[in-house]
Order: C-alpha cells, then sequence, then structure tokens
C-alpha cells in the first residue's frame, strides 16, 4: 500500500475500508439520482488529497498544491478497487466552487496570475441579472484545457489547496507578530525561509514551489508582507498593509545575508586552524619534519585568511549597526510627526490659554451662583430647624436605657454563671465526701481485721504446745 493510501486510511475516516467502493466507483449518477452522496464524496476526496498534501505523502511532496498526473493515480490505485474513476469529476466541481468546493482548489495558473484577492467576490454583485457565475466561467475554462465533457477523463494539471495556505499563513502571522524593527522585518529570500520553512510542522519542509505559493497568498490575499526576488518585507504592526519594498531594503537584506555568510566561514576557517595545529603536532610527534611544515604553512594561511575575515565582518556588523540605528531613529522621528500632529489637533480644539481663562471664569461664576442658591435655601428652611437639646436629651435615654438592658443581660449571665460554679463545686465536694466515707469504712474494716488478727493470735499464744497436755 502506497504512503498516500495509508495516510488517507489512517487520518481520514471518510475512507474506511466500507466507504472504498463508493469512492472509488464512477458516482457522477448521484449528482440527479442522490445530490447527498454525491456531495459527501466530493468533499471526501477534497479533504481526504489535501491533508495528504498537508502532510506531504502526495507523490510530489508538495503542501500547497496537488498535481493530478498518472504518478498520483498509481499511488491511489489498490488491488481491489483499482483506480479512483470520478477524480475528474472532484477537481472540476471543487475547482468550480460547486457542491463540496466553496472556493477550496484554484487552478495553479489561475492562482498565480490573479491580480486580485482569492477573497474578493467580484461576481455575484447583482444577482438578478443573467449572467455567467464563476462557476460557469471556471468550468468553461477547463473545458477548455480538457477537463471538460461527457468522459470523466482526468487530465495533468495543479490546483493550489487554498487551506492549506490559510494555516500556514496564520503560522507565519504569528511568529512575525513581535517583530517591529524595520531592519528585523527585512529579510532575504533565504533568510525568509529559513524562518518559516517548518511553518506545518518540524519534519515537513516548504519546496521551492510551495514557498512561491505562499508567498504570493500572503502578499495579494493577505496582504501581510511585499517581496519581489531578492527580499521579503514584513509589514509593521501600525501599518494596513506591507509598503512597497525599496533599495534601501534589498541592501539591509544582502546585508544580513553577506554577514550570516561570513559568519558560517569564520567557523569553517577556525575549525580548520583548529585541525591543521593538530596535524602538525602528530606530525612532530611522528618526526615527519615534511609534514610538519606543510600543516603550518597551510596554519598560516587560514589563520591569515581568518583574520582578515573578522575584519571584515567587524566592519559589516558596524554597518549594519549603524543602519539598525538609523532605522530606529525613522521610526522615532514618525512618531514624534505624528505626536506633534495629534497635540496640535488638540490644542486647537482646547482653543488657546484665553478660551481656557473664559472657560475657568465661566465654571467659577456659575458654582458662585450654584452656592448662592444653596444658601437662600438654607434660610428658608431655618424655621423648621429642630430643637438639638431635645434631641440630646432623647439620644441620651435612649443611650441609658440601652446600657440598662446591657447591664442587666451581664447581670444575669453572671447570676447563672455563678449557680453553675455552685453547683459543680457542690458536685465536688460530694464526691469528696463519698471518697472520705469509703476510706473511713475501708479503714474501720482493716482495723476489724487487725482486731481478729491479736485476738488469734492470743489464743496461739495460750495454747500449750506440751504433748501432754495436747493428749489431755
Amino acid at each position: 500500500m502506497s504512503e498516500l493510501l495509508t495516510h488517507l486510511q489512517n487520518n481520514e475516516p471518510q475512507f474506511r475500508k466500507a466507504r472504498l467502493a463508493a469512492l472509488y466507483s464512477d458516482f457522477r449518477h448521484l449528482q440527479t439520482t442522490n445530490p447527498d452522496g454525491y456531495t459527501a464524496n466530493l468533499t471526501a476526496w477534497r479533504t481526504g488529497l489535501s491533508s495528504a498534501a498537508k502532510a506531504g505523502v502526495l507523490p510530489d511532496g508538495s503542501h500547497f498544491s496537488i498535481s493530478f498526473s498518472e504518478d498520483l493515480l498509481r499511488s491511489l490505485e489498490t488491488k481491489e478497487w483499482g483506480r479512483p474513476l470520478s477524480l475528474g469529476t472532484v477537481v472540476r466541481e471543487v475547482v468550480a466552487g460547486g457542491k463540496g468546493g466553496e472556493g477550496k482548489w484554484w487552478m495553479e495558473k489561475e492562482f498565480e496570475e490573479r491580480e486580485e484577492s482569492v477573497y474578493h467576490k467580484g461576481w455575484g454583485l447583482m444577482p438578478r441579472i443573467q449572467v455567467p457565475g464563476p462557476g460557469d466561467v471556471v468550468r468553461w475554462g477547463l473545458r477548455q484545457l480538457g477537463w471538460g465533457g461527457n468522459e470523466d477523463k482526468l487530465v495533468n494539471g495543479r490546483v493550489v489547496v487554498l487551506e492549506n495556505l490559510e494555516e500556514a499563513g496564520r503560522e507565519v502571522q504569528r511568529r512575525f507578530e513581535g517583530v517591529r524593527g524595520r531592519v528585523e522585518r527585512t529579510l532575504s529570500r533565504e533568510e525568509f525561509k529559513e524562518k518559516v520553512d517548518d511553518v506545518l510542522g518540524k519534519e515537513k519542509r516548504l519546496s521551492g514551489k510551495d514557498m512561491e505559493l505562499l508567498l504570493r497568498f500572503l502578499a495579494r490575499d493577505k496582504q501581510v508582507l511585499a517581496y519581489d526576488e531578492e527580499t521579503v518585507k514584513v509589514k509593521a504592526p501600525n501599518e494596513k498593509i506591507a509598503t512597497s519594498i525599496g533599495q534601501e531594503d534589498t541592501t539591509v537584506a544582502s546585508l544580513k545575508t553577506l554577514i550570516k555568510d561570513l559568519e558560517i566561514q569564520t567557523a569553517v576557517l577556525s575549525n580548520r586552524v583548529d585541525e591543521l595545529g593538530v596535524t602538525a603536532k602528530e606530525a612532530v610527534a611522528r618526526k615527519n619534519r615534511v609534514s610538519a611544515l606543510a600543516a603550518l604553512r597551510s596554519k598560516k594561511l587560514a589563520e591569515t585568511t581568518l583574520t582578515k575575515r573578522h575584519a571584515t565582518l567587524g566592519q559589516l556588523e558596524e554597518v549594519f549597526a549603524k543602519i539598525e540605528q538609523a532605522a530606529d531613529q525613522v521610526e522615532l522621528i514618525k512618531v514624534m510627526e505624528g505626536s506633534t500632529r495629534v497635540l496640535t489637533g488638540l490644542n486647537q480644539e482646547v482653543g488657546g490659554v484665553e478660551r481656557v481663562d473664559d472657560v475657568v471664569d465661566q465654571l467659577r461664576e456659575q458654582m458662585g451662583q450654584v452656592d448662592e442658591v444653596g444658601n437662600v435655601i438654607a434660610e428658608v428652611g431655618q424655621a423648621g430647624i429642630v430643637d438639638e437639646g431635645e434631641v440630646d436629651d432623647e439620644l441620651e435615654a435612649m443611650e441609658r436605657e440601652e446600657k440598662d438592658k446591657v447591664e442587666a443581660k451581664e447581670r444575669a449571665e453572671r447570676e447563672e454563671r455563678e449557680k453553675q460554679e455552685a453547683a459543680e463545686t457542690k458536685k465536688r465536694l460530694d464526691a469528696l465526701e463519698e471518697v472520705e466515707r469509703e476510706a473511713k469504712k475501708k479503714a474501720e474494716e482493716a482495723k476489724e481485721a487487725e482486731k481478729e488478727l491479736d485476738k488469734s493470735t492470743e489464743e496461739l499464744k495460750r495454747m500449750s504446745l506440751d504433748p501432754e497436755n495436747v493428749a489431755a
């Protein structure tokens, strides 16, 4: 089983064994007899092949496009069901935006040459006028290329998978969210590829064709960057669209590439110097003077070249630092200019110091009028003023009453507590008396026992131990 079929059966539920017979059959007749089944089959092939492209398991390894060719048919062929018979219909319907399509696939040539965004809905602005729809036009174009007609014939061609481009585009935008400086946002093609080569996963590297499609999508359809044959420029966070690439941007990108190349060269030369030093020492240890001299000469040449490379690299890094500083200053000046315009507009709205003084004077006057009105209202209410002495007396009576309640409650609690303590004390005393009675009783019993013992002892003493007396 091919890698493509393995991927479809392991990752796409629509390609389980029970569905393969329907998917591999000529299901064109379902369009009239079973429209839902027809749409389900189209959707299964679209999602399955798009997923396979994303995973990089198509015969050509592309991620953003599908090549419909003999290689693809061979990779889909099975012993039981042979080759899919309706793949031509799938391509025509999906590309034309028919059932199960919805603009997910685009003919590669049309995608590359299109000036407007793929999201631009130019058709359908006047739906009541009987004009050809976008699907009709695309189907006509497909027929001109040999993709139409009554036969379900699959002709070699490529389609662009828009949903895969959209996913990669979101990841690219996420990676450049924190990049704000103009120099950081200007990259060479090689540097940009290094930064986005794994947008679909660490094991999924983008081909040259994938990179061209991704750049076209991000520039035209997402408007998040601009690019040319050498340079890529990502738009700034405060820009609506990326500005066009100028000569200074190309120079910055070239300078960054040159610095990186020199860093690689210096690393290689450093390793070369170390290796030649080791070689010379080993030759000396073997007493091979000729080899040792040759290694030392090569080492000196490498050291000389390394010194020059370091000097050049240092100069370029100094120039690059100045460019970064100048670029930051340009951004700062732009911000200051914008701030100046904002302050100017706000100051114009304020109207100057004289207008502020007038406003403050009017405010003070109105506040004074409010105070005057308040005083008049206060005078009107003087007749109804409450006698403060009576209020104080009533408050004092209420406080005294509350205090008496609190004292009575505390007194009752104290008496209850004293009763409980007295009961506890009586209980302890009764227990103590009981213990004393028990102890006294035991003492008397011990005393009686002692008397009995003494009595028994006296009787034994009076008893004679003489045998005669015993006999008598």
